[in-house]
């Protein structure tokens, strides 16, 4: 199972090292990551294996919800087919 986590706001740094942390502590694999710098904005987007996840997949969103509004980020976790389904025309 996979879920696409996406990371947004101000750079700063230590922001892959705090969301990768945490998400491992939670039995979540990033399997793929892009991130870019746009100005001083930071945009990240992860591919995130969930076969191993530790909690619910809806508290593991409220968490890295929690976690964006402590590190001033937004950071969303979506259901890698509801993902898919939200972006298909």
């Amino acid at each position: 199972m996979h879920a696409v986590v996406t990371v947004t706001g101000k750079d700063k740094k230590g922001i892959i090292a705090k969301v990768s942390s945490f998400l491992a502590e939670r039995g979540v694999n990033v399997e793929d990551i892009s991130q870019t710098i746009l100005q001083d904005y930071f945009a990240m987007i992860m591919l995130v294996d969930i076969s191993e996840l530790n909690v619910e997949l809806s508290e593991l969103a409220k968490e890295c919800d929690q976690l964006g509004q402590e590190i001033g980020m937004s950071i969303r976790v979506q259901h890698e087919a509801i993902f898919n389904a939200m972006h298909n025309i």
